[in-house]
């Protein structure tokens, strides 16, 4: 998939969408953080770096994130994505090792990220960015080394220094904050017994998306599609294409134990939560407004 396809499938307008709940505190940051830590994917600035490195979209983003982990087998890169079918993510893993080393595709996520803030923060003030950034940094050292416990990604990405970039530490500490949940959230899943494409029908449904409209944009066939939806409704949590109410308990539950996961980083957010908020959620709509993140809300939501 290039940049323009992917423009197509994630940029359509969806009219009269309801903003998704963000009520609680970790959900209120990761949705003002989304648009941020993702501009290495859809910002402009950084298409240009994935093209000059042979990257188009998908490798790019699969090589992006995976490369902190290292030099992973593709099974490793498919367990820790999840979401996305096993082959498809391997074989975009494999793609991106063919164009580019590890250290070239490390350099090639930070330069985009950093050059895609630069541009759509243009005017704003470099010390209130450092101010930001170490409040986000801070919330992170706080919780401990012990916080990277089960969190492959984000465990990967402290291990990398921090950028000397005020606009790549921003952007940085953004994707730090967006791993360490996306990384608990898989855990939650697991523990709840969800697998990766059951995990997916039932963000998609509870967020608001028609049954396989965003499912199907992760590389599974119809017919595993469908398994998944009898296993899910064999639980009581799915009929009719839609979530039962046993099945939006459920995943409410799990929404709930990835908060739960995040509470010491939040903790230390704490006092300045709200004001944090606002600053990052202005500075999110600057990056959507440029275009450099998909406008529907469900696809913020949806990660």
């Amino acid at each position: 998939m290039d940049f323009a396809e992917a423009r197509q499938t994630f940029f359509r307008p969806r009219a009269g969408a309801a903003a998704p709940v963000t009520g609680t505190p970790a959900l209120r940051l990761r949705h003002v953080l989304e648009p941020l830590a993702m501009v290495s994917v859809w910002g402009a600035p950084a298409h240009e770096h994935l093209a000059k490195a042979g990257l188009d979209f998908l490798t790019g983003y699969v090589g992006g994130r995976a490369c902190v982990l290292g030099d992973p087998s593709p099974g490793v890169v498919a367990a820790t994505f999840a979401v996305f079918e096993p082959g498809l993510a391997g074989e975009l893993w494999r793609g991106a090792r063919a164009a580019c080393s590890v250290s070239e595709l490390r350099a090639v996520r930070e330069l985009g990220g950093g050059e895609s803030l630069r541009a759509a923060l243009e005017g704003v003030d470099i010390a209130e960015i450092g101010r930001v950034t170490r409040a986000l940094r801070e919330a992170l050292d706080a919780a401990g080394p012990a916080e990277s416990a089960g969190r492959p990604l984000y465990a990967g990405l402290r291990d990398l220094p921090w950028p000397s970039d005020p606009h790549a530490a921003l952007w940085h500490a953004a994707t730090l904050h967006r791993e360490h949940r996306g990384d608990a959230h898989l855990g939650a899943c697991v523990a709840a017994g969800v697998d990766g494409l059951e995990a997916n029908v039932l963000t998609e449904l509870r967020i608001g998306f028609e049954l396989y409209e965003y499912t199907g944009t992760r590389g599974w066939s119809p017919e595993a599609m469908d398994a998944a939806v009898a296993r899910l409704a064999a639980r009581g949590w799915m009929a009719d294409g839609a979530l039962t109410p046993a099945g939006r308990v459920a995943r409410d539950d799990i929404e709930a134990a990835t908060d739960l996961a995040q509470a010491r980083v939040l903790d230390t957010l704490a006092s300045g939560l709200d004001e944090l908020v606002g600053t990052l959620g202005g500075w999110a709509d600057r990056v959507v407004d440029a275009g450099w993140f998909p406008p529907d809300p469900y696809k913020r939501a949806a990660g």
